[in-house]
């Protein structure tokens, strides 16, 4: 049984609760939706330069290329914010990662702006859990392991990109390419009010479907005509009983259709599926294609897949067992009882995970209400949060091993 050092005690003593505190609420009054590319601008200046107090390389990448289907069929270039990417002691032997999100749900013109106390102790306002608040946790864990003088032979990279909210399309190769030869990583995810961290988590894909038939006159010649409406409804039909013990089907939105009059020649269908291992994510794409050619056929359309499973599923494994572990060792050397349980919920953990590297996901702040206006933050868990982040990064940086 493990116990907390002199000198493990002594370092995460430094990290204070008020400097955290501003640190959120000045990032959180930024609006830095996943689209409002003029807020996610000065929110990596402020980010770029509260992380500059750390003994690495500070810069911003520019976002990968995103296509995205229009409702009339055509595809477009999405545009993304830049990454912040912050890199210290490359050519140590001990490599680590850390990753969080910049972006939010909440556009330029959502309702949801400001801060407000719903109590003491407890801020409501738009990221402040989800994960302005992840965020430093994250820097005041970094800036206490480096004063420990226990990371001379442990490097590190952090990554908080602009778009982890609309699934990281513009940082996967990047979260990919981070991913490499590094021991461990941490993920700045809020956990739950009462601490329980996210274990295993399911896959998910989205996918748009693009159907081309034939339009006629609905009421001369019907049936010269080729109804893409119709099939992209069989499709969605036919998609949703795939739906099973370990993979869920949502048929989410069919976009086309015109007059009543016409026999409809466009439609899109959007799919999301949330499968649980990678077996299931392969037999679901070949029954995706299989079904798709069947529809093609029998409703006499054409049809274009655009998309792809762009958050592999996260299984708990060996590496990621003992990761979990040593953080439930030290939440028990800190006095905090440290619980994890399968989430249905996806994030960059799983892109992580994917790349073979062991991953704990959810280690920001305690909060909830994510993603709606009652998004809150339990102010206390900003000291207890990074003190467990710090005390895990010391004892992972100590033994270069999980």
């Amino acid at each position: 049984m493990h116990t907390l050092t002199a000198s493990e005690r002594q370092v995460l003593e430094t990290i204070q609760q008020q400097p955290m505190l501003e640190q959120v609420q000045s990032w959180s009054a930024v609006n830095s939706g996943s689209g409002n590319l003029d807020g996610l601008a000065v929110t990596a200046k402020m980010l770029a330069e509260a992380f500059s107090a750390l003994p690495g390389e500070v810069a911003l990448v520019d976002p990968e290329p995103v296509d995205r289907v229009l409702t009339d069929g055509s595809i477009n270039t999405v545009a993304h914010g830049q990454h912040l990417l912050v890199t210290v002691r490359a050519d140590a032997p001990t490599q680590l990662l850390f990753t969080g999100h910049m972006d939010t749900v909440f556009p330029a013109d959502h309702e949801f702006q400001k801060l407000r106390w719903l109590e003491d102790g407890v801020l409501n306002g738009p990221g402040v859990a989800d994960m302005k608040g992840g965020i430093s946790v994250m820097l005041a864990a970094l800036h206490a392991a480096e004063l420990s003088g226990s990371l001379a032979r442990t490097g590190y990279q952090i990554l908080i990109n602009s778009d982890e909210e609309v699934g990281s399309p513009s940082s996967a190769k990047l979260i990919a390419k981070l991913s490499q030869n590094k021991l461990a990583a941490l993920t700045y995810e809020p956990a739950l009010p009462d601490g329980t961290l996210a274990g295993a988590r399911g896959g998910s894909g989205n996918f748009s479907v693009i159907f081309s038939g034939l339009s006629a006159h609905a009421g001369r010649n019907p049936d010269d005509g080729r109804n893409a409406l119709l099939a992209a409804a069989d499709l969605a039909l036919r998609l949703k009983l795939l739906s099973r013990d370990g993979l869920s089907v949502n048929p989410a939105k069919i976009d086309g259709g015109g007059p009543n009059n016409v026999v409809p020649d466009h439609a899109i269908l959007r799919v999301n599926f949330r499968p649980r291992t990678p077996e299931i994510v392969k037999q679901t794409e070949a029954d995706l294609h299989r079904i798709i050619a069947d529809i093609e056929r029998e409703h006499d359309v054409r049809a274009h897949l655009h998309g792809s499973f762009g958050r592999p599923p996260k299984p708990i494994d060996e590496g990621a067992a003992k990761l979990f572990g040593l953080v439930k060792q030290c939440g028990a050397d800190l006095g905090l009882s440290i619980a994890w349980r399968s989430s249905g919920g996806v994030c960059d953990g799983n892109n992580i995970a994917a790349c073979g590297v062991p991953v704990v996901d959810t280690m920001g702040v305690r909060g909830g209400n994510i993603h709606s206006k009652d998004e809150f933050l339990i102010v206390e868990s900003l000291t207890e949060r990074a003190q467990l982040s710090a005390l895990t990064i010391m004892r992972l940086s100590e033994k270069g091993a999980l």
